[in-house]
């Protein structure tokens, strides 16, 4: 065992020292002095059972806490097994460094294990891609990536790190002379090729590091912004019907979501909240509203929407009346993808929401009647929700489940959202408790989320309860997972909705063409899968056992173990015709 100082450990003190608290990881030898210089420098290593998962937990990290989140994968099928959770981190404007594994700086391009060429496999996933050829250049280098993660528009950031890089250099020097064979070699080639690799380690361990191709990433204020604010505050002032539409990116980095949410109340209009935006106003917020959304933007005489391209979620633009629209995001692209708004601010819409309130004050009662409009529709919709469910049903109703699971989900709940349609009708019943408590894939509708999620969620939140909401075909993806809680001393509780099928796609399959083909499965118990993977299973098909289920796995979860209850479904039509494109 050598003592010597390596690449890692450079690393890991540049990681100590932006505050990152965790790193996730698939092992390899490849990227290994990572994970033991971080570890020596008080990150916490959590290895998971599939490279995907570990770019999602440090997805999650950085959602909930606003610090970037790090992983590191081995080379060649580690990155590509890293590909769709880095496209869906950049999608969701997720500030991530990657550490991928290489082969030898010597040996690139010659056939080496595991050798391909991964730059131009994420250039299109990510917001920054590089490789690191020297030691002194490691530093600089995380220090740029964890900088352009952040700036700007929020992303992940790529950084290829061969391996002869992080290994001390008497280990290296060792493997070169071996690979080599210069020592069994003798003449001028001989001592050419020793000139060579002497030359080479020199460079590679001790040359300075220069600057070099790295993107500037600092933005100056865009001018005029007081104006435009201003100009929105008169708007806002002079509405009657104004509504408020906040998304993903008004929470990323975000580091006080309490001022935040405290502004949008003091702003005092309507408020519908998607992706990781839900729970920033709580459960019971006066403004906070969560259904029929599309209704009452067609009403609205001002939409407001922060950090949400007029994307399908907005129906590309289409969904309002002849409202004035304002629309503020990190993006020029976003901001006027689909359609120009009146008025569009480039900024941060956490920042221009906190600006706004500012500027505008308190809304007093002169939208009582439309909030009394909004409102009737909203108690309504729940009301319409509470009939549908069915509690005497042969196994479980899903509306039912969800309603008794709304009660007895502690105040402290942290969700992961993870499938089609149960976890679809689970949006519509379980109210996010706080913010930055909301974990779903984003706009990529990534099905395999699950299992990373709550891995990085509980590593954040220890003492919280971690939920995951999971469909019995999306569980199958990070099922595994269930390992690396067990290991790792977390202790998350899994629901999977099983109907035996992909019930989201079948219901309209079978309804336009005919035929179920791809969309069958079978009701494998998934809670003695769990149990085989250290935790423990609750098997549910009786209704009148609910809420006894629900309290059993609370009860295991606080005794530090992860539980997964395996909820039998009876049929249901809640979403039929729900399918999107």
């Amino acid at each position: 065992m050598t003592t010597e100082r390596h690449g890692g450990d450079a690393v890991g003190e540049v990681l100590a020292r932006h505050g990152i608290d965790h790193v996730f990881t698939l092992c390899g030898g490849h990227i290994s002095p990572i994970l033991v210089g971080a570890k020596a420098r008080g990150i916490r290593i959590v290895d998971v059972r599939d490279e995907a998962s570990a770019v999602f937990a440090a997805d999650a990290v950085a959602r909930m806490t606003g610090v970037p989140g790090v992983a590191a994968v081995t080379a060649g099928p580690g990155v590509t097994n890293a590909m769709t959770p880095l496209k869906n981190a950049q999608m969701a404007q997720t500030p991530m460094v990657l550490f991928g594994g290489a082969t030898a700086t010597l040996l690139k391009g010659r056939g080496a294990l595991q050798d391909i060429d991964q730059l131009a496999l994420v250039r299109s996933a990510c917001k920054w891609s590089t490789a690191v050829s020297t030691v002194p250049a490691l530093g600089p280098t995380l220090n740029k990536a964890l900088e352009i993660a952040q700036e700007g528009v929020p992303g992940p950031v790529f950084i290829e790190v061969p391996v002869d890089v992080l290994y001390p250099e008497s280990i290296v020097k060792q493997w070169y002379i071996e690979e080599s064979g210069v020592e069994k070699m003798e003449g001028l080639t001989a001592k050419a090729l020793e000139v060579y690799l002497k030359s080479h380690l020199y460079k590679q361990f001790h040359l300075p590091h220069v600057d070099v191709s790295v993107p500037s990433v600092r933005r100056s204020r865009t001018s005029g912004l007081d104006a435009q604010i201003e100009k929105v505050a008169d708007m806002v002032r002079s509405a009657e019907r104004p509504a408020l539409v906040i998304g993903n990116q008004t929470m990323v980095s975000c580091h006080d979501p309490r001022s935040l949410a405290e502004s949008v109340e003091r702003i005092g209009m309507p408020t519908w909240l998607g992706g990781a935006a839900r729970g920033l106003l709580g459960t019971q917020s006066p403004v906070q509203f969560r259904h029929k959304r599309g209704a009452s933007l067609k009403q609205a005489d001002l939409v407001i929407v922060c950090g949400f391209p007029f994307d399908f979620r907005l129906k590309y633009g289409r969904g309002f009346g002849k409202a004035k629209i304002v629309s503020a995001n990190l993006s020029a692209e976003e901001l006027r993808k689909n359609r120009k708004p009146d008025v569009g601010v480039q900024m941060h819409p956490g920042d221009f929401l906190r600006a706004l309130a500012d500027a505008t004050g308190a809304a007093g009662s002169r939208w009582d009647g439309w909030f009394a409009d909004v409102r009737a529709r909203e108690e309504s919709r729940d009301a319409e929700i509470q009939t549908q469910a069915r509690p005497d049903t042969q196994l479980i109703d899903p509306i039912h489940f969800f309603l008794r699971l709304e009660e007895k989900m502690a105040e402290d709940a942290v969700i992961v959202a993870d499938g089609g349609d149960f976890v679809a009708t689970a949006a519509y019943i379980l109210r996010p408790r706080s913010p930055l408590s909301w974990l779903d894939p984003g706009v990529f509708g990534t099905l395999g989320v699950g299992g990373g999620f709550a891995v990085g969620a509980a590593c954040v939140r220890p003492e919280a309860e971690t939920w995951i909401i999971w469909g019995d075909g999306s569980c199958a993806y990070s099922l595994a997972e269930f390992d690396t809680c067990a290991r790792h001393g977390l202790a998350p509780i899994a629901v999977v909705g099983t109907d035996a099928s992909w019930a989201q796609i079948a219901r309209d399959q079978v309804e336009l063409l005919g035929d179920d083909v791809a969309t069958t499965l079978v009701r494998t118990p998934y809670h003695t899968v769990a149990e085989g993977y250290g935790g423990k299973g609750l098997l549910l098909t009786d209704p009148a056992k609910i809420d006894e289920t629900i309290d059993e796995a609370k009860r295991l979860s606080k005794a530090g173990h992860p539980v997964l209850i395996n909820v039998h479904l009876a049929p249901s039509d809640f979403r039929k015709g729900s399918i999107s494109i």
